[in-house]
């Protein structure tokens, strides 16, 4: 029987409860009112003393429905970050002994070390080194400054090396992930694959790594490597070992409903940024007809609809010169297909507010074909 948090639900595990408000990294993604905590709109798993916890939209209609919300939440992360599981792997996922992120990890370290196995990428990296023969380019100022006795040449070279920034990245990213993992196997064979690579820390905030012909093979391990870390919070304290891996369900629902439309309009242009003067404007989605903001938000009625989205979709449209918009919305309690007019003339603006169901009991491909149907239907 798994640990399932609903989002925006209450907390009522009290050890947990306790944890959560005395760890600061946990509280961008609860909310702390009168004593009652709630989860807030981040799901995936939360590891508190060797105990998973899943957090999980509640997608489904049915009461209890753990496993239709669960894949629901899975097939949502395949396609939005194009992670290709099996059938088997996403079963594990129900198992108590396999979260989503063992699963994610063991996938990332099977496909780095095939990747390794077919070669390790190599670079001609710049060497200066102190030797007792000449090799390469003779360093004279180094070799004044260093050198007090005539059995030394300091000498510049380049060497054919694996000792690159993006196996260096690599052996990072194996390191790190090893915190996290249960299961340590595939993962140390990466590393004694990279065993002649230098150690180094690196700030995935400010990753500049240049992919070419030569090492294109590897950018879907970097990426992998990049959500999985992105995603992980170590929350290590003492002899005691939690983690979290959470999504934030704006960002995922966003991409995965934009991968859809792009898929099904080629034409489709996402996060599409341009300025108007000093003005500022990055849509979610621009069809060739329409632009749509997607709200993962728990709209109960029209009337909760917020006067800000009204007046961003009016600056979108009058901008981009759009008139057609539309802001959609999962579906929560309610179903959403409203209509209305914003501004007046020629400034007029159409807006539309729907809801997308994405419930369905069935396998990923099934999953896929029906939400890409559903969303079909309302452009």
């Amino acid at each position: 029987m798994l640990n399932i948090i609903y989002e925006y639900s209450e907390v009522t595990h009290e050890k947990l409860k306790l944890y959560i408000i005395n760890t600061p990294a946990l509280h961008k993604y609860f909310k702390l009112d009168w004593n009652i905590l709630k989860s807030r709109q981040y799901c995936g798993i939360l590891n508190f003393e060797g105990e998973d916890f899943y957090l999980l939209p509640k997608i489904s209609n049915k009461d209890n429905d753990e496993k239709q919300n669960l894949n629901t939440f899975i097939y949502m992360l395949m396609y939005a970050y194009d992670i290709k599981l099996q059938n088997e792997d996403i079963s594990t996922c129900q198992n108590e002994s396999h979260t989503i992120l063992e699963v994610f990890i063991q996938l990332y370290a099977k496909k780095l070390f095939a990747e390794l196995q077919q070669g390790i990428y190599k670079e001609y990296i710049t060497e200066q080194e102190n030797l007792t023969t000449l090799r390469g380019k003779y360093l004279i100022n180094e070799n004044l400054k260093t050198n007090h006795i005539k059995n030394k040449i300091y000498c510049e070279y380049d060497e054919f090396s694996m000792n690159n920034e993006l196996n260096q990245f690599f052996l990072y990213a194996v390191k790190s992930l090893m915190l996290f993992a249960k299961d340590k196997r595939l993962l140390m064979a990466c590393e004694i694959a990279l065993d002649e690579v230098e150690i180094k820390s690196f700030d995935i905030n400010y990753l500049s790594i240049h992919f070419h012909r030569l090492n294109a093979r590897y950018k879907e391990s970097f990426e992998f490597a990049l959500l999985l870390l992105s995603k992980s919070i170590p929350l290590f304290a003492k002899d005691k070992k939690s983690f979290a891996f959470l999504f934030d369900m704006n960002e995922l629902f966003e991409k995965f409903i934009g991968r859809i439309f792009k898929e099904l309009d080629p034409n489709t242009k996402l996060q599409n940024q341009k300025n108007f003067g000093n003005l500022q404007l990055k849509p979610d989605i621009i069809t060739t007809n329409m632009i749509i903001d997607t709200k993962y938000k728990i709209l109960k009625t029209k009337d909760d609809l917020a006067t800000n989205d009204k007046y961003q979709m009016f600056v979108y449209g009058t901008n981009f010169g759009i008139k057609n918009t539309m802001l959609l919305y999962p579906k929560h309690l309610e179903h959403f297909d409203y209509e209305m007019r914003l501004g007046k003339d020629e400034r007029e603006i159409g807006l539309k507010i729907k809801s997308i169901d994405l419930g369905f009991d069935g396998g990923y491909s099934e999953f896929m074909e029906e939400i890409k149907n559903r969303i079909g239907e309302l452009r």
